[in-house]
């Protein structure tokens, strides 16, 4: 069976990492089989997580573990898309992945001290204190290089915000009244969008970003969705 390696879950989502949670929900989706493991960065080949072990096999990152499951065990998912319907999907996750993670992730690691604590915690509460402060300060540093590299905390809040608030327009307004962003049924870019926004709306970290995803009621109602449907056992 496959060994899904992420953080230990927190705050009452699936994960507080935005692509651990769009794996295990793709896994889900896709109804594969696989038990989680509690790990951390470090005991991954590319230093991130998630990734899996699936016998001899072990793949991170998590579009290469996407495209290694739909070669084992089919693309379940989104073989009825046509040809545009995956373009746009692909843009989608683009938007999700290469910008709007980048502003949820300056909310966390930069954006106000409360969140840094709330996030230090949920990260690297289970350390030993001896080397919990020493350990959080440090990745501190790096994810702050990472993200001025990427370039959004080169702008003030405002600026940030109101990029994350376009993000937040166009995904409403892409997913206007349907169950799922395709249509219908779940695709792989349901998968990334639940990890993405659960990270964004359902969280314990204050933003003006999670303040107007509240305000986006079919991102809110589409989120309860999936969360009940995928994740019943996290409402017990």
């Amino acid at each position: 069976m496959i060994k899904l390696h992420q953080f230990a879950p927190t705050w009452g989502i699936p994960n507080l990492s935005h692509f651990c949670c769009k794996l295990e929900t793709y896994l889900r989706m896709a109804e594969i089989p696989y038990q989680t493991v509690d790990s951390l960065p470090g005991k991954s080949p590319k230093g991130k997580l998630p990734f899996i072990e699936d016998g001899n096999n072990k793949i991170a990152d998590s579009d290469l573990i996407i495209q290694y499951l739909i070669q084992e065990h089919g693309d379940k998912l989104d073989t009825d898309l046509s040809p545009l319907q995956k373009a746009n999907s692909i843009a989608m996750q683009r938007l999700l992945e290469e910008h709007l993670f980048w502003i949820t992730l300056y909310t966390r690691w930069q954006y106000s001290e409360e969140n840094w604590q709330v996030n230090k915690k949920a990260i690297f509460g289970g350390l030993p204190p001896v080397i919990r402060d020493i350990v959080a300060w440090v990745y501190r540093i790096l994810i702050r290089r990472q993200i001025r590299g990427h370039g959004i905390s080169r702008h003030n809040n405002e600026e940030i915000f109101q990029k994350g608030r376009t993000d937040l327009d166009a995904l409403s307004d892409f997913l206007s009244d349907k169950p799922y962003f395709m249509g219908d049924k779940p695709t792989s870019l349901d998968a990334t969008a639940y990890g993405f926004l659960i990270n964004t709306l359902g969280c314990p970290i204050e933003s003006p970003v999670k303040e107007y995803a509240l305000s986006k009621q079919n991102l809110v109602d589409y989120c309860q969705r999936i969360s009940a449907k995928y994740y019943s056992e996290l409402s017990r």
